[in-house]
């Protein structure tokens, strides 16, 4: 992974004003089992952003997902989580707004789910943000939530939210995307930090 120089980008979200400090970047190089992000998540920031674009799966109809590490080298927290979905294909045929039981976890140590079918197509791919709120706390558990839109495998658009917390007091020190199987085979994962 590369890292960038500390500058700083102002911005303005969700109604809040903020400072975004870039900290590193994964870039697949075509042949990536994971994207770990195993440093720089720590109590300098209360916050850290991660900015994933146009993550290309090998393998038709995968879901991407996410894990986190609480002072192990384990990507295994245990997390309670919920996830729903909207879907409209291009059809213009079928629509769809559901809750996804499949997707979620209860207290549950696996990886989470944060989008649905992503496609292998050559056009096909996903790109959402994720959230990680005070990883460092060792009084609290760790919240996050994360949306994605995917080109799905059979030609929707799946807009997809997840949130949920780690339920550990242990602090938060890793963060690791990955599709469910194959590999990562093209895009882009930024993390920030939140000032």
């Amino acid at each position: 992974m590369a890292t960038y120089n500390a500058i700083k980008y102002n911005v303005d979200y969700g109604g809040f004003a903020g400072s975004l400090m870039p900290l590193s970047t994964f870039t697949s190089d075509g042949s990536d089992a994971t994207a770990s992000f195993a440093s720089g998540i720590d109590s300098t920031y209360k916050e850290y952003l991660f900015i994933y674009n146009n993550i290309h799966p090998e393998t038709d109809g995968q879901f991407f997902t996410v894990n986190l590490r609480d002072g192990s080298t384990a990507y295994d927290a245990s997390k309670t989580t919920t996830h729903f979905t909207a879907e409209h294909d291009e059809a213009d045929s079928a629509t769809g707004l559901a809750y996804k039981t499949g997707s979620d976890l209860a207290n549950g140590t696996g990886i989470q789910r944060i989008t649905d079918n992503v496609g292998n197509g050559n056009d096909e791919c996903c790109s959402g943000l994720f959230r990680l709120y005070s990883p460092s706390s060792t009084t609290f558990v760790k919240h996050f939530m994360g949306v994605s839109n995917t080109y799905q495998n059979s030609d929707y658009s799946v807009n997809a939210f997840v949130g949920g917390y780690a339920n550990t007091t242990s602090a938060i020190d890793g963060v690791q995307f990955k599709f469910a199987s194959g590999e990562i085979q093209g895009g882009t994962i930024q993390m920030f930090g939140i000032i």
